[in-house]
């Protein structure tokens, strides 16, 4: 199945804890296949901290929705991320953002992410990657997403994030 993965950080040396997290994906059975840049980006929902550095991954997976989140999560854990309030500072924050067309409404995950088409930060490198994979709720793209978006926070491109 074909995945996209949102993957953030804000806290400790940001790039390192992005590629850390991205090596480490094929091990717990995630074969990445694209990689947007990485974009500096403002903090949204709670304000008073670091700015992130973001980045969406395209894999491939057979692990089913909630195996592949739960080894997401061992990912964060091992890195040491810990998630002291929601929206707060984090080391690493990795989140499933489409699982190929499947909707998932459980508990503990959704697929669609409930908030992607309203976070500039997702949805410009997921347009750069994949501007024509299509939401399976909305029926948008990745683009046309971002064009609709009401978020106007700021999102920028990395120099040297390869």
């Amino acid at each position: 199945m074909i995945v996209y993965l949102s993957l953030g950080s804000n806290v400790g040396d940001r790039i390192a804890n992005l590629r850390l997290a991205i090596a480490a994906l094929p091990g717990v059975g995630v074969g990445v296949t694209r990689v947007s840049q990485f974009y500096e980006t403002e903090p949204v929902d709670y304000l008073q901290q670091a700015w992130f550095l973001n980045c969406v991954v395209e894999a491939e997976t057979v692990l089913l929705p909630a195996e592949l989140l739960r080894h997401l999560r061992a990912i964060e854990a091992r890195m040491g991320s810990k998630k002291a309030f929601a929206k707060g500072p984090r080391l690493l924050d990795l989140d499933i953002l489409l699982y190929g067309g499947l909707v998932v409404d459980q508990r503990d995950l959704q697929v669609p992410h409930p908030r992607m088409a309203q976070r500039r930060f997702v949805l410009v490198p997921l347009a750069e990657i994949a501007p024509e994979v299509t939401h399976p709720v909305n029926g948008k793209t990745a683009l046309q997403m971002l064009q609709s978006t009401s978020d106007l926070s700021v999102v920028k491109a990395l120099e040297s994030s390869a």
